[in-house]
């Protein structure tokens, strides 16, 4: 490039483009979380397989007249969920179960476009820097491959089961939380830190309830994929003591965690009194050892939002699982995610800024 153009080039406020950027990362997240949400209650409803057939292009269009409705509905009586649960499911009902699985995919879609398109622009605009770009395309990566992973949870209904594989449906939510995560690091990142770091210590522990976290999320999957919730719907008792009977009545000892009810159930209740343990724990250290600071703030706040968390999920257990209570848990478990991320990084230095 010639003196004159460098000179002519008009200088870049990169304080202004990262806060366009990271608004835009932080609308893409609300998106997921209403992504994950919609799954949920595609789940709850039972809805997942209402779409026998992966089509990321054309199946953006819904059926519009009748002849494309009874297709449909040909192609689901198909699939043993039809023949074996619902044979004497009506079109109207079909219909209803249809929209949630329908509406879940093209949300899916949006995010993409909403992801992609500006994007380009701030690329075309010189507006994203270069320590961004492998991060920005690792998240389309990661979308992209969130579709796959959904249609192979769904793929695992259509043949020789009457539901979607608890293995596949804990993969696919896994994934959405992962992609959750780095959406909210990277948003988080460009922006200063409002507060010195805190001693290691306090770092660390923010990590783990991360993990914690994601952990217990995964075996809320189990627990929706196998209906275990609705069982064993008492507190704090379960199955009349502390500790229920059965919780090896598989073989191997190691499949009870996956695939016997109770025992998924069990592991997940005791995760929860751990993570509200482990979340209380962090708050009275960061009170300790980062007094008036905004990260001992944040570490009581996480622990309030852990334990009433921990209440939605009693309330929705003793309910026996009602949808409105069920997405709210749901709803809690990802908020939960969201501040210990944006906890962390706020403790964690964020990209240099670049010229």
């Amino acid at each position: 490039m010639s003196l004159a153009a460098t000179l002519s080039r008009p200088a870049r406020d990169r304080s202004r483009d990262r806060r366009l950027i990271s608004a835009w990362l932080y609308v893409v997240a609300a998106m997921i979380v209403a992504m994950i949400l919609v799954g949920g209650a595609t789940r709850l409803t039972d809805s997942g397989l209402s779409i026998t057939e992966w089509k990321p292009i054309h199946g953006i269009i819904p059926p519009l007249t009748a002849a494309e409705w009874e297709e449909e509905f040909v192609k689901y009586q198909a699939i043993p969920e039809y023949s074996i649960v619902n044979p004497n499911m009506t079109l109207a009902e079909f219909k209803g179960i249809f929209w949630w699985e329908w509406g879940h995919r093209f949300l899916g879609r949006i995010i993409g476009f909403v992801f992609l398109l500006p994007m380009l622009i701030f690329w075309a605009t010189g507006r994203i820097e270069r320590q961004l770009w492998p991060r920005l395309a690792g998240i389309f990566v990661l979308g992209g491959l969130q579709g796959a992973v959904g249609w192979w949870m769904v793929a695992s209904g259509l043949t020789a089961r009457v539901d979607v594989s608890q293995y596949r449906l804990a993969a696919h939510l896994m994934l959405a939380c992962l992609i959750l995560a780095y959406v909210l690091w990277v948003a988080r990142g460009l922006s200063p830190q409002r507060s010195a770091p805190p001693v290691p210590a306090v770092r660390t522990f923010a990590a783990v309830l991360i993990g914690l976290t994601l952990f217990q999320i995964y075996l809320g999957a189990l627990v929706a994929g196998l209906d275990a919730g609705l069982i064993h719907n008492t507190w704090p008792l379960m199955d009349g003591g502390l500790v229920p009977a059965n919780l090896f009545a598989e073989s191997p000892a190691w499949l009870n965690f996956f695939e016997n009810h109770t025992t998924v159930q069990f592991t997940h209740r005791m995760v929860a009194y751990l993570l509200l343990a482990a979340a209380i724990a962090h708050a009275i250290q960061a009170v300790r050892r980062a007094p008036g600071t905004s990260h001992a703030v944040r570490a009581v706040f996480l622990a309030l939002l852990v334990g009433l968390q921990a209440v939605i999920g009693i309330v929705t257990l003793v309910m026996v699982v009602p949808l409105s209570a069920a997405i709210l848990h749901q709803l809690g478990a990802v908020l939960v995610l969201t501040v210990a991320v944006l906890h962390l990084r706020s403790m964690t230095r964020g990209y240099p800024l670049e010229a």
